[in-house]
């Protein structure tokens, strides 16, 4: 009698999710920038995609330590292996993180002197709601994390968003407007040498690009 094959009952295998491999912040209740990135200080991006803006500050600062955190494993996995590529990997990461819950676990306080944020929430229905990144527990975390005099810089193409930031941001003593005008946190240019590949999508189609800058007071 021929015995049955020890694999014709196991279930079948599994394909591996897609990006897996991306990279993923150290486990723990708490995670350490200077133990990831290093440089004489440092800066976050929250959703640098593609990577253009990251790529383009790590030129124009190139003593920062420069930290991405990023939803989409895809965009996570191929930005931090180009900037292995580059050789910028000691003071350049991207990880595949929600920043609503990694940002609970970055420390220490007061570690970043420059958060970018550009062009979050591109959700417009109340279902929706609960994927806006930019919210009141999500600029505790940035009040948290910035240095005294630290920068928060933001930037949309959709005026309603621009406002509703500055409605939020308005109400936290944390934060004082740093525009190009005393009182206003509104900017007419992006002065950091580096722009998202959604800046200059926008700038090249004739969008306005709304910016705004806070310091941590």
């Amino acid at each position: 009698m021929t015995e049955p094959s020890p694999h014709e009952d196991a279930p079948p295998s599994r394909a591996p999710r897609p990006y897996a491999d991306a990279p993923r912040l150290p486990e723990g209740a708490r995670v350490d920038a200077r133990t990831i990135v290093s440089g004489s200080r440092y800066e976050l991006e929250i959703g640098p995609g593609r990577g253009g803006f990251l790529f383009e500050r790590a030129v124009a600062a190139p003593d920062a330590a420069l930290l991405g955190i990023e939803v989409r494993r895809k965009w996570a996995q191929i930005v931090d292996a180009r900037l292995a590529k580059r050789g910028l990997g000691k003071r350049a990461r991207v990880f595949a993180e929600d920043a609503k819950d990694a940002l609970l676990r970055l420390g220490p306080d007061a570690i970043f002197s420059r958060v970018f944020v550009h062009f979050p929430d591109p959700w417009w229905k109340k279902r929706h709601a609960k994927r806006i990144l930019m919210d009141a527990p999500l600029l505790s975390e940035l009040a948290r994390l910035l240095a005294v005099g630290g920068e928060l810089f933001l930037q949309t193409d959709v005026a309603e968003r621009a406002d509703q930031y500055e409605a939020l941001i308005r109400g936290d003593a944390r934060f004082a407007p740093s525009g190009d005008a005393e009182g206003t946190a509104r900017l007419a240019e992006n002065p950091y040498d580096a722009r998202s590949p959604r800046e200059r999508r926008a700038l090249q189609d004739g969008l306005p690009v709304h910016r705004l800058r806070y310091r941590r007071t």
